[in-house]
């Protein structure tokens, strides 16, 4: 019985092993990402961090150097810490990662940014909740042209 969860164990491992390194296989050499590991160094997740700037992203400083992220990935850090996983930044270089510094959750937080949110709400919404506005009330300013109408079409003037 001890042999049998002992074979089990190890090819559960194996399985999340080849998913993990079957995935990594996809990302393309060059790129930067925060990438998330259990306690086992088992891959968790990832989201990419960029070089430059783009439209929705804003500008970080990870291991002291400027990036420029989603709001939802620094969202996703916290989120994942509280989960218990550990979080570096590391380059892909191919052929492996290179760690380039462990712990961006501590370096870059929400409330850095100006966010009191909470991570899961920036995550849905990949980014704060800047004056919400229905949509119906949107819907409603489209149609409008910011003048009042002087009456109707048959008034007359």
């Amino acid at each position: 019985m001890m042999i049998q969860k002992t074979v089990m164990a190890a090819a559960l491992a194996l399985a999340c092993t080849a998913t993990s390194q079957t995935y990594a296989d996809q990302l393309e050499p060059g790129d930067t990402y925060i990438i998330s590991r259990d306690g086992h160094r088992i891959f968790r997740g990832s989201h990419q961090i960029y070089n430059r700037m783009a439209e929705g992203l804003v500008e970080v400083t990870y291991c002291q150097r400027s990036y420029w992220v989603r709001y939802a990935t620094v969202a996703w850090t916290q989120i994942e810490v509280d989960r218990g996983y550990e979080l570096r930044v590391e380059y892909n270089r191919g052929k492996g990662w290179r760690p380039i510094c462990a712990n961006p959750e501590e370096q870059v937080t929400l409330a850095d940014l100006g966010i009191n949110e909470d991570p899961r709400l920036i995550i849905q919404e990949d980014g704060p909740l800047v004056n919400p506005i229905s949509r119906f009330a949107a819907i409603s300013k489209s149609f409008g042209s910011g003048d009042k109408a002087k009456g109707s079409y048959h008034a007359t003037e």
